[in-house]
């Protein structure tokens, strides 16, 4: 399965998606709101292409196919002609609803249109469409092109044929693939990564361990590969804080409220590894 995708916002998480995309052999446009945007976004793709070739992993052939099927465009009209739309804008209930009200007027009536969100749900970005039954939610991680999970979530109205196109998409691209049911805010992994690391921030905000004591129990004590501070500085200190506020927002279960500590880190400046501190300094 190969056609034409369009991808809307050309940050870490759309340029992500648009080489995997283009690896597999999708026509791709990168679309964001100014050229210095989609600038950077085709400037991150060469340089991960660049490391993938010169690890063996691809070929300097297969690094220059990739980057050949890929157009960057500020004008959001060229989604018209494109299969699937894969949404990845700020994670903003507000912004995504702007544009799917867009792209409900723009695209093709049977273009599957997809949401990057982590936490917002489905079913409230739709509602600015008139054919709810073609979103879909499709949470990549980051980086894509390492990660291997895609979390597909139904919306209240999401059809199954619109489902079965994105799962296709998705593992045609070389991801695994885990369906969610139900549409609630944080989905699966979201919403227990965002359970985590709020207690997580509780334990160290109130001095009962260190950042590095809480992560190496983590790591030791359940087997997991990151600990959950470490796991929030890759990600971004202010994206977990508004994933968990969002679930807070629809939920309003007191557990998922962002801890002082992580909104202060937000507020300063700390966001982890992109800018230099977080929990751990880089």
């Amino acid at each position: 399965m190969a056609g034409k995708l369009a991808v809307i916002g050309a940050g870490l998480m759309g340029a992500g998606i648009a080489q995997v995309a283009a690896q597999a052999g999708w026509q791709v446009t990168l679309r964001d709101l100014d050229d210095a945007a989609t600038g950077r976004g085709l400037d991150g793709i060469r340089t991960s292409l660049g490391r993938f070739a010169a690890k063996g992993t691809i070929t300097e052939q297969d690094a220059q196919d990739a980057l050949g099927r890929i157009t960057t465009t500020t004008d959001l009209e060229a989604a018209a002609e494109a299969d699937i739309v894969i949404e990845a804008v700020f994670e903003k209930l507000e912004i995504k609803q702007e544009v799917f009200r867009a792209l409900d007027r723009i695209c093709k009536p049977d273009a599957v249109l997809g949401t990057n969100t982590s936490a917002i749900p489905i079913t409230q970005i739709a509602a600015a469409t008139q054919r709810p039954e073609m979103v879909v939610g499709t949470h990549f991680f980051s980086p894509v092109p390492m990660m291997k999970l895609c979390e597909l979530v139904r919306g209240h109205r999401t059809s199954d044929e619109t489902l079965a196109t994105a799962r296709a998409f998705a593992e045609g691209i070389g991801k695994t693939c885990i369906v969610v049911n139900r549409d609630i805010a944080g989905f699966v992994t979201t919403r227990l990564i965002a359970a985590l690391v709020v207690e997580a921030v509780k334990l160290v905000e109130s001095g009962v361990c260190t950042p590095e004591d809480l992560d190496t129990a983590c790591k030791l004590g359940f087997g997991h590969a990151m600990g959950p501070l470490a796991t929030t500085d890759l990600t971004g200190v202010d994206i977990l804080a508004h994933a968990a506020r969002n679930i807070y927002t629809d939920t309003a279960d007191p557990k998922f409220f962002p801890p002082e500590l992580l909104q202060r880190m937000v507020t300063a400046g700390e966001l982890g590894r992109k800018s230099g501190k977080g929990f751990y300094t880089y």
